[in-house]
């Protein structure tokens, strides 16, 4: 089969066209096809993602400038007004003449003050190559092959920015080379290019608008010229290249109206065919054990990969299977409708009045079941036959008006497999469907085919049976009340469904996800295909929340959620792009930056969680404080290096706890800027670990300190001073070095410059840290015991006839003075960062006592 085939093939059955071989397998490999009569090319599945068959290549008519030879009078002006570009795409699809090797300009930009300011030009060379160079304020990148002059068709871009002078040149959808400093120089910063200038097709300007040579001239053909003030990406590049306009920040669209023609240029208009996606597909090569590529059209034997668990979770449904299902569809439609082996059954292609038939029958035995409950063979022959349909490619010539009644089976057949008694037949199946969300995937593939069915005077489709129903206008939604694929969802076995979504949060404990509505799909269309947009949707509750019991509910928070599924991976639910715009007890409004798959779940906790004020005031009180800390220590210090403190461990000690908490809270007050730039996110992370622990490691130093002054050490000045300064700075940076070290990909948190709390890095910090005012804690005890033990001595020597409240009040004056004076620089007041996640009351407390450290 070709490509596309084969691989519907294995995905219909449950399986995937084969991945490559690991290089260790390839000669075992490749010996074990040969012994099975296989050799030559076979398929091999695309890593980077599926590829996606065009149902035809868009035909585009469009005018094409014919520049037959090359002469110094044929021209032709674009009639537009440009502004300065910071940033610039040009694309065309261009045809070379390859009679001739002299160099030829495509176009060319000038303004009145710089001829060259914005041109491409290009030659064939040597090998058949033609290489392009880009001309930006005269400055000139080197030509290089982009394709072959072949006297094909082929597409180009050419990109521009401002911003270190950076280009890009893409032939046929690739980059084929890019490099930065194209800009003039000398200034004092790269220009952007120049507005009001004359943009010229087809030659190279020596005065503004004119002056051309027939030896730099173009020769061939070009059509669909395109001009953004912007730099586009790859995916829209590939897009322009299949003639689908990028409309945002486009200066220049192509068009006859916006074109001045010289008279002995020649301008057709032709009915261009445009290129679709890349149409070279992987094989592996049977007998020379390597990998090449070959058209994807071709006709190669292929192999489906089965998962083993998935493998033998099939052959048991076999083996345990009555065939009843499958029996009376194939009776009652007198041929084969669902083969009874999936392993061995046959490649056939449906057509619209056969995959009608099939549904049809298929429809009526489930209708008429006297069990209701599906047998785990019944439940994957269906599913595939499901497949089958929904690949389904509409002919041209084929009667329309079967696409309705086609419709309405395949959403009554998926009503009637999401039933409530079916949950235990869908855990079963597990192994080889994910979960019953690889319904909605195979519906939005079906609910494509009805396309055709729009006319001027039908706008809209609309099929529904029960719970589910399919839409078709230019928006394509799609729902599944909760009465369905809810229940399969919250059913046994689906638990892995939700495993990613929640998660405890401030102090909160976790208890249950559910879905709490409908689950709905939804697209937007232009000319039959998918563009993304956002959509804000407003979902009823339908959902039962257990009370008492096992469970003492406090909080149920409803989260906007989407879930990308595949027709055998099941789905993943996530909230990226997606946000609460109003939460009612009813009902929960929703809005997503994109289209897709929506729901709302319900998410139950045991404590309740913060509100967004209180969120925003600690976060202001600890922007508050961290400022009030960082200006009282940037005083002190300079006052220890003004009023010329006697050099001492204990001043050299607290210079150094001053700079390292000093750095730390200046990097924690402006952290929240870092975070929209990854890199620099990651930059500040590592920096605010490394001062951090380099003030805890100087708290733990200050600790050392006063256990030399109250315990004997026998241990001289200088070497105590050299411990202090490895314990304070070099230990800091050895455990900085480790964490980075090991886990670089899960360094950072996903939501602001600090260490990831999901992971296990966050005790690279919290670990050292306990540690630390475990230390500092029995330090304080050994000095306070110490104080109140010399104060009582005192006390009985200064004033022996003393009252009993006298000698009590000294006694409780000289326990709390270094405990008042030593919880800040031994850090203990952090302590109460243990208990935030009890009461917000103890966050308060916490940035209290530390904006006084």
């Amino acid at each position: 089969l070709d490509w596309w085939h084969a691989d519907r093939y294995c995905e219909q059955r449950f399986a995937q066209l084969l991945f490559e071989p690991q290089d260790s397998e390839q000669a075992s490999f490749s010996k074990l096809l040969q012994s099975h009569h296989i050799r030559g090319s076979v398929w091999l599945n695309e890593r980077d993602g599926v590829l996606h068959k065009p149902k035809r290549r868009r035909d585009h008519i469009v005018p094409v400038l014919v520049f037959r030879d090359k002469t110094d009078t044929k021209y032709v002006k674009v009639l537009s007004d440009f502004p300065a570009l910071p940033a610039v795409t040009a694309c065309a699809h261009l045809q070379w003449d390859t009679r001739t090797q002299e160099i030829a300009t495509i176009f060319s930009y000038a303004v009145p003050t710089f001829f060259n300011e914005f041109q491409l030009r290009g030659f064939v060379d040597e090998e058949g190559f033609v290489r392009f160079a880009l001309i930006v304020h005269g400055h000139h990148s080197p030509y290089l092959p982009v394709f072959r002059a072949d006297g094909q068709w082929h597409h180009f871009c050419v990109t521009w920015q401002q911003e270190n002078g950076t280009w890009s040149i893409y032939a046929d959808g690739k980059r084929r080379a890019s490099a930065s400093g194209l800009y003039a120089v000398g200034l004092s910063a790269p220009q952007a290019i120049y507005s009001q200038g004359t943009f010229i097709i087809g030659q190279d300007q020596d005065s503004l608008g004119g002056t051309f040579t027939e030896k730099e001239s173009f020769s061939g053909n070009i059509t669909d010229l395109h001009i953004w003030q912007k730099v586009l990406g790859a995916e829209q590049i590939e897009k322009v290249r299949s003639c689908w306009v990028v409309e945002q920040d486009l200066v220049f669209g192509w068009s006859s109206n916006t074109l001045e023609v010289e008279s002995t240029v020649q301008e057709v208009t032709a009915q261009f065919l445009c290129p679709g996606p890349v149409e070279e597909c992987r094989v592996f090569e049977v007998g020379s054990s390597g990998f090449s590529y070959a058209s994807c059209l071709q006709s190669l034997p292929f192999i489906c990969r089965y998962r083993k668990d998935a493998y033998w979770q099939l052959k048991k449904a076999q083996l345990e299977s009555s065939h009843s299902l499958i029996s009376r569809v194939n009776m009652l439609a007198e041929r084969t409708v669902i083969p009874e082996n999936v392993f061995t059954s046959d490649a056939q292609d449906m057509n619209l009045s056969v995959a009608l038939g099939a549904l049809d029958v298929l429809a009526t035995v489930l209708r008429k079941r006297e069990t209701p409950v599906l047998e785990s063979s019944d439940l994957l022959a269906v599913l595939q036959l499901l497949k089958q349909v929904s690949d389904v490619e509409v002919q041209e010539g084929e009667e329309l008006e079967m696409l309705e009644p086609l419709g309405q089976y395949y959403v009554e057949v998926t009503e009637l497999i999401l039933g409530e008694q079916n949950i235990e037949t869908w855990s079963s199946v597990s192994q080889v469907i994910k979960g019953p969300m690889a319904v909605v995937e195979l519906c939005n593939r079906m609910v494509s085919h009805l396309a055709p069915l729009l006319t001027a005077g039908r706008t809209k489709v609309t099929i529904q049976h029960r719970n589910v129903g399919l839409r078709r206008v230019m928006v394509k939604n799609m729902w599944f009340g909760y009465g369905s694929l809810q229940r399969c969802l919250s059913g046994a076995g689906s638990s892995a469904v939700f495993q990613d979504v929640a998660a405890s949060d401030g102090g909160q404990k976790y208890l249950s996800t559910t879905v709490g509505t409908a689950v709905i799909s939804s697209t937007l269309l232009s000319d039959y295909q998918e563009i993304s947009t956002s959509v804000r949707y407003h979902l009823q509750h339908r959902v039962q929340v257990p009370w008492g019991g096992a469970w003492m509910v406090i909080s149920m928070f409803f989260l906007c959620f989407l879930v990308h599924v595949s027709p055998d991976a099941g789905g993943m639910w996530s909230t990226a792009g997606c946000s609460v715009v109003t939460s009612l007890p009813d009902s929960t409004a929703c809005f997503c930056n994109h289209t897709t798959n929506f729901a709302v779940l319900l998410q139950v906790y045991e404590m309740q969680q913060r509100t967004t004020k209180e969120e925003l005031t600690l976060q202001t009180l600890t922007f508050i404080g961290c400022g009030v800390s960082f200006c009282a220590l940037i005083v002190t210090f300079i006052l220890f290096l003004a009023v010329g403190v006697p050099k001492s461990e204990r001043t050299t000690v607290h210079k150094n706890l001053i700079f390292a908490l000093a750095a730390a809270e200046a990097l924690l007050m402006f952290s929240e800027l870092a975070k929209t730039n990854q890199v620099v996110c990651f930059t500040v992370t590592a920096f605010l670990h490394l001062f951090f622990m380099a003030a805890f490691s100087w708290m733990l130093v200050e600790g050392l300190l006063l256990w030399s002054k109250v315990v004997a050490v026998n241990m001289s000045e200088d070497r105590r001073m050299k411990f202090y300064y490895v314990t304070g700075w070099g230990l800091p940076v050895v455990i900085v070095g480790v964490t980075l070290a090991t886990s670089f990909n899960k360094y950072v948190a996903d939501n602001h410059c600090w260490l990831n709390v999901q992971t296990n890095v966050i005790w690279a910090f919290v670990g050292p840290v306990l540690f630390i005012l475990a230390v500092n804690t029995f330090v304080l005890f050994r000095v306070v015991m110490v104080t109140v033990s010399s104060a009582r001595r005192r006390s009985k020597m200064l004033t022996p006839n003393s009252s009993l409240e006298n000698q009590i009040g000294i006694q409780i004056w000289a326990t709390a003075k270094p405990i008042l004076v030593l919880l800040p620089v031994l850090g203990l007041t952090w302590v109460c960062g243990v208990l935030v996640h009890l009461s917000i009351i103890w966050a308060y407390v916490f940035i209290v006592l530390n904006s006084f450290q």
